[in-house]
């Protein structure tokens, strides 16, 4: 019986290659009337390809070191879990020697759109729109273009999208020279038109996507964001975005809202709210969520992040539940390494480190808030009252903030339930206590903050944190971690201290917040450290472990 069950799933899978269609594209040599199934006879046109009725195991293929004008608009297509359907490049010639397709959707509203479909993998194809504004018939969505654009809006639940090996560059609505407002950067996320990167949209109450995939991709130089996940009552589940770079975003390298169930992994993520092209936002964190849940952020690289507001490594907007953020290496971010705002639940910043964040100062070019290396926000949106954050988790992070920055630091009397342990504190200069800035000040006052655990910390000296903070540290260890000499983000194994008196096993077990009965869903104790080293029964200082 076994035998013969497996015969028939062989011949199932014979049937699918043998019915499947494949599809070629050239902008020079195909015509929209051949019949497109062999390179020798390709179509021409990206409309041409957007009309076709592609079956499970169907791709196109679109002709490598060519330019195809115009937008592919695929809607309603279903590939299943054995059988995606497929868009991509076809060589002829080696395979070294020639650059994937490209599409330039200059004047439309995507170079790819992807709407109510299951079980696609678009990979290794190349997507810039450098202005022309936009075609008066694109719609509701005239007033972004995105390189690919993955949405929703009929019911059902869609699986299986995959992106791999996109090259997305040069997106922007507005033609150069384009000078925005200087108010505009105080929005909340822009009210103009801009160019994005890969964005997933998913409004529709009745739809879920589940299942996507964001692999090796990268985004450079776009107006706004470069991966963007925008959900609705976390219709957006199961997700990864794994191994990708995303560099001078005009907004925040990678952002999510409304999402469940998320990992994002090795990214690299450089200079988000970049100003270096008037057309660009010029604001945002390198990763920040949003109303989301059961995310985790690890081993991903934020550095240079800019903008009068924001804008740091990786930040925990309102509305959030068991966020964590661990083994990540955030550096010279303006805003700030930890950011965490209000109504957010159990979330943690672990076994990360910080290097130089938080050197932004208030008043200067245009900055409305001060960097801080770590802030507690109750914000939950404009004019409504402060709450939270809940039970925040930070420890085993190794901060060093050298001389030439004030080491700034903000909690929001509305915090309530707050654990730092293990951490290093190596700020060379002067610490600061400041107020939030989000919108409106903190209130100063005597402290409302209710079940903090602030102890078993290492100061590099006893003015390390704020004597005026209205939070103060327990049982302080003042020691230098003495590192080499050389030591450098480019070689992490330097990382790991030489002082074994003050940071070998001298960790604590982390416990639970008092009147937390949550802890982290993960759970609070990890195997390995920042470089893959086990951590033992009782763990040392800081995110790099003495052997």
């Amino acid at each position: 019986m076994r035998q013969i069950c497996s015969i028939l799933a062989l011949l199932t899978l014979l049937s699918v290659d043998l019915e499947s269609k494949t599809y070629f594209l050239h902008p020079t040599y195909g015509n929209d009337a051949n019949p497109g199934t062999s390179i020798l006879h390709p179509f021409r046109s990206l409309e041409k390809a957007s009309s076709l009725s592609l079956q499970p195991g169907d791709s196109i293929l679109l002709a490598a070191n060519q330019v195809f004008r115009g937008s592919l608009r695929l809607s309603g297509i279903h590939g299943n879990r054995k059988a995606p359907i497929v868009i991509s490049t076809y060589r002829r010639g080696p395979r070294a020697a020639l650059e994937p397709a490209k599409i330039n959707a200059a004047s439309y509203a995507n170079g790819i759109l992807l709407l109510n479909s299951s079980f696609v993998k678009i990979e290794e194809l190349s997507i810039e729109g450098d202005g022309g504004g936009l075609l008066s018939d694109e719609g509701p969505q005239a007033k972004m273009r995105c390189g690919v654009l993955v949405q929703t809006d009929q019911e059902g639940t869609y699986e299986g999208i995959a992106l791999e090996r996109l090259c997305i560059s040069n997106v922007f609505v507005e033609e150069a020279g384009f000078q925005r407002g200087a108010d505009e950067v105080r929005t909340a996320n822009g009210t103009q038109r801009y160019g994005w990167g890969i964005r997933v949209i998913n409004r529709s109450p009745v739809a879920l996507i589940r299942g996507l995939s964001i692999r090796n991709c990268q985004v450079e130089n776009v107006a706004h964001t470069g991966i963007k996940l925008t959900g609705r009552n976390r219709n957006i589940q199961s997700f990864k975005i794994e191994d990708c770079e995303v560099k001078y975003s005009g907004g925040p390298g990678i952002q999510m809202s409304n999402v469940k169930d998320g990992k994002i992994a090795h990214n690299l993520v450089s200079h988000s709210g970049s100003k270096d092209d008037s057309r660009k936002w010029g604001r945002g964190s390198g990763l920040w969520t949003w109303g989301s849940a059961d995310i985790i952020i690890e081993h991903n690289q934020f550095e240079w992040a800019n903008g009068p507001g924001d804008s740091a490594g990786c930040h925990i907007d309102f509305n959030c539940e068991n966020v964590i953020v661990q083994y990540n290496i955030s550096k010279h971010n303006a805003g700030g390494f930890c950011e965490i705002l209000g109504n957010n639940h159990n979330c943690a910043y672990r076994y990360n480190i910080s290097y130089n964040d938080g050197y932004r100062v208030k008043g200067k070019e245009g900055a409305f808030q001060e960097g801080k290396i770590f802030w507690l926000s109750g914000y939950v949106g404009r004019k409504k009252k402060r709450t939270g954050p809940f039970n925040s988790y930070f420890y085993n992070n190794t901060i060093i903030v050298d001389s030439s920055i004030v080491a700034k630091f903000a909690i929001d009397r509305a915090a309530d339930g707050l654990l730092i342990m293990n951490n290093i504190f190596y700020t060379q200069g002067e610490s600061k206590w400041v107020l939030g800035d989000q919108y409106r000040p903190d209130k100063e006052g005597m402290a409302e903050i209710r079940n903090v655990v602030f102890t078993n910390n290492l100061f590099l000296h006893a003015g390390a944190w704020p004597k005026d903070a209205w939070v103060q540290p327990k049982d302080k260890i003042i020691a230098v971690p003495s590192w080499p000499a050389d030591v450098n983000m480019d070689d992490l194994y330097k990382w790991i201290p030489q002082n074994s008196d003050a940071i070998r096993g001298q960790g604590m077990a982390i416990p639970k917040i008092p009147g937390d009965s949550i802890g982290l869903k993960v759970g609070l104790t990890v195997k390995y450290d920042m470089l893959g080293q086990v951590v033992g029964q009782l763990p040392g200082m800081g995110a790099v472990q003495i052997p």
